[in-house]
């Protein structure tokens, strides 16, 4: 009896497997007619025939991006003539969807570039694949703490984390007198993670306990503050109720990039931003009564802190249809379905051009000359930290010699209460510890010698800068040699 339902069940099995071979196998055919199939094919569909809805000009997804509707880390590499802005914290209160405020930017050539760094938003830098020493260049637009909270995080665990060999970039205002000035708060920082920088000080920092800060008079609207391999960034004053708020246009390859940081709309950002490619300013919906209860503050409490801080969402699309930008976005805002169309509807007063919330949280926009396209990003709750970055164009990774020793910051007696190991590993499991830096001076690793996984690992970043820079130099020698022809 059990055999023959054993029979019963595999010719069955073979029946289904014989008839899906059928399906998958279907005998071939005649093509139709190349009319039939230029129609069947093409039959609704635009080409160059016509414009589809209300898309604009140039606002369409590039060739190379792995999916129209998601960005995801690790998955495309910034293309050499590409800006890549993906918004990394996008509200001034902290909530799960939304960090305080951080705008990254990363440009074809390798550099990156952070505008404003808010309390949370590095765990956003983790999640979507960025190494801590990657992230070397920080761009202050105020010292509100929704804008640098997570300084104090990247400095510390940057530099444990492989920025060995080169200082963190700090830029941003003055203050009206010295001690509400950039360089004051990050002298304050230093002196709030003392124990913390001396308790890393037995890791191999090197450089990366130090800070490079380069503060700026806050009134010389136009000022350039960073000026190298082909990126400038420029500065002017923005109104946010106290001195020393500034608004920054990054400039490269003939493309450009506007962050605002807060402030009240103002004729100095139609002067400075005027004509950028993505022109992004701060936002409050004016929605004051109703966003009293999400927000936790009295209505007069918010009416009163956007009259004398903020920019009101008529006024940001009054100053987009001034600036005229190929791309509008707005952030530092709620991001609630019950108050966007109402923040839609607002911008639209004035703008009629194309328009994207920069936000919630991972909104990531790529930029070309001739398109931009703006995309939700999948970042993961529980991601892997990518492995410390590392420029390999000398063959050699250089780790430095730890600084100090155990016995130098701590008092033996509480080393000497330390349990001993072998009662809590089990019969036959012992690791060897570490307890003691294992090396004399600084190491010095030929690449060559590096597992393969570490070389692979450490060198991403460097291999694709070398590889988009090979790219560039092969385009200009063939627009060179296209030319000569021409001439010819």
């Amino acid at each position: 009896m059990k055999h023959s339902f054993t029979k019963k069940i595999v010719g069955w099995f073979l029946a289904i497997l014989i008839g899906c071979t059928t399906v998958f196998a279907q005998e071939k055919r005649t093509p139709s007619s190349p009319e039939d199939i230029q129609r069947g094919l093409t039959a609704g569909v635009p080409g160059n025939k016509w414009k589809e809805g209300l898309m604009f000009e140039g606002i369409s997804p590039h060739d190379h991006l792995r999916s129209a509707a998601n960005w995801y880390p690790n998955t495309e590499d910034v293309q050499p003539d590409e800006i890549r802005i993906i918004f990394m914290g996008t509200a001034p209160f902290i909530r799960p969807g939304q960090m305080n405020t951080s705008v990254f930017v990363q440009l074809g050539n390798g550099e990156n570039f952070i505008f404003d760094l808010g309390e949370g938003s590095i765990s956003n830098y983790i999640a979507s694949g960025f190494a801590l020493n990657e992230l070397d260049k920080v761009f202050i637009t105020h010292l509100h703490i929704d804008h640098f909270g997570s300084l104090p995080y990247l400095f510390e665990f940057g530099g444990w984390a492989g920025r060995w060999h080169k200082k963190l970039q700090v830029y941003g205002p003055s203050g009206r007198t010295p001690e509400y000035g950039t360089n004051s708060m990050v002298e304050g920082m230093k002196k709030m993670l003392a124990w913390h920088t001396d308790a890393f000080s037995v890791f191999p920092v090197g450089e990366g306990h130090s800070i490079e800060v380069h503060e700026f008079d806050f009134r010389d609207n136009g000022g350039v503050i960073y000026d190298k391999d082909g990126v400038k960034v420029i500065h002017w004053q923005r109104s946010h109720a106290k001195d020393g708020a500034s608004g920054y246009k990054l400039e490269w390859n003939g493309m450009s990039v506007v962050w605002t940081g807060d402030g009240r709309p103002s004729e100095l950002d139609i002067e400075y931003a005027k004509g950028a490619d993505v022109y992004i300013t701060e936002l409050q919906p004016e929605l004051v009564a109703i966003s009293s209860g999400v927000q936790g503050v009295p209505p007069f409490l918010g009416r009163y802190t956007i009259d004398t801080h903020h920019t009101p969402g008529y006024a940001a699309g009054y100053l987009a249809n001034e600036i005229q930008p190929r791309l509008f976005m707005t952030t530092h805002m709620p991001f609630d379905p019950y108050i966007n169309e109402e923040t839609v509807a607002e911008v639209r007063e004035h703008w009629k051009g194309p328009f994207h919330f920069g936000a919630p949280d991972g909104i990531v926009v790529n930029v070309t000359k001739d398109q931009i396209w703006v995309r939700e990003g999948i970042l993961p709750d529980y991601p892997n930290s990518r492995a410390p970055q590392f420029n390999f164009d000398n063959g050699q990774l250089v780790v430095p010699h730890p600084p100090t020793k155990r016995e130098n910051i701590q008092e033996p007696f509480v080393r000497e209460k330390e349990i001993d190991p072998k009662k809590y590993y089990p019969t036959g499991y012992h690791p060897e510890l570490l307890t003691e830096w294992p090396v004399e001076g600084d190491l010095v690793a030929p690449v060559d010698v590096l597992p393969e996984d570490l070389k692979q690992g450490m060198g991403a970043s460097w291999r694709l800068k070398k590889k988009n820079k090979e790219r560039k130099e092969e385009e200009g020698k063939e627009k060179k040699e296209g030319k000569e022809k021409k001439k010819k």
